[in-house]
């Protein structure tokens, strides 16, 4: 029963960092309903920057640095790439987003080359004991820091005028165009804000018990994909119950995975697409996506 629950409140923490990065996702389809595949390039250079400074400016500054250097990675992608592309089919400009991702991601290897780098995080190696039930800090402060700022940006997308605006160029952007809602400005912000919520997952994802940051540590946007789909694309409240879904599947097979041995090896790293498939193969949409109206 203790590792249970262990596994369990192991798999929130890690499913609410899923969520980031599935966030980023959404914010980006909603406002322009393109799925950017360049997403893991975002992380890895917010994730390097907090990295590569926190000897020199120290962690907190560090962090806010790589926040904001993701964010304008980010804004900068969609200025000086994206935007050229208006008014393409979007499956085109997705595949511009695999090229920019590979542009970003070999550059980014080549300066990270074998190294690990340590994020220089205040929390160390620290666990806390409740009774029987052992857990590591940097996994109650994911779980604190991802709750905050999902609730920050729910807040923000439903009362503000920028959440206004995004919400009115997703639901239809010719008529938000009309209306004096400037497109332009949605994308790029959506872009930063992506960038930016890939930061601090990339943080999280760099932390005990993980080793660090390394040319590996972008592969963790793959597994927030699923967490996306799975909850739709297009809903802010699917990327957190997506993220959370996968967080937590992923853990107890990883947990288990001596009693799931005739599954084969590393059914914790598959779990979470083989949920995603049969999600899809129920509701195409995702479990929150908002279903399209055929005309028959």
């Amino acid at each position: 029963m203790t590792t249970l629950i262990e596994l369990l409140l192991g798999g929130l923490s890690m499913g609410a960092v899923y969520a980031l990065i599935a966030l980023g996702f959404v914010v980006i389809f909603k406002a322009t309903e393109v799925v950017n595949f360049a997403h893991a390039s975002l992380l890895l250079a917010g994730g390097y920057v907090t990295a590569v400074l926190h000897d020199d400016l120290g962690f907190w500054f560090a962090l806010a640095v790589g926040i904001a250097g993701a964010a304008v990675v980010g804004a900068a992608v969609e200025f000086l790439v994206m935007r050229r592309y208006r008014g393409s089919d979007h499956s085109v400009l997705a595949i511009v987003t695999i090229g920019v991702d590979i542009l970003l991601l070999t550059e980014l290897t080549r300066r990270i080359g074998t190294r690990v780098l340590s994020p220089g995080d205040p929390w160390g190696d620290k666990v806390v004991t409740f009774g029987a039930v052992s857990m590591a800090q940097t996994r109650i402060a994911a779980l604190l820091a991802a709750a905050l700022l999902i609730t920050a940006f729910l807040l923000a997308f439903r009362y503000t005028s920028w959440g206004v605006a995004m919400r009115a160029a997703a639901e239809n952007p010719q008529t938000a165009a009309l209306m004096g809602v400037r497109l332009g400005r949605v994308s790029l912000s959506a872009w930063a804000v992506a960038g930016a919520l890939a930061a601090v997952a990339a943080l999280f994802l760099t932390v005990f018990p993980t080793p660090g940051l390394e040319r590996a540590t972008s592969l963790a946007a793959l597994k927030a994909f699923p967490a996306a789909i799975l909850g739709g694309l297009d809903s802010t409240t699917g990327a957190l119950a997506g993220g959370l879904i996968v967080g937590v599947i992923e853990s107890l097979a990883t947990g288990y995975q001596s009693d799931l041995s005739f599954l084969g090896r590393g059914i914790g790293d598959l779990a979470p697409y083989l949920v995603m498939v049969v999600v899809l193969l129920i509701r195409p949409a995702g479990l929150f996506g908002t279903k399209e109206p055929a005309r028959v």
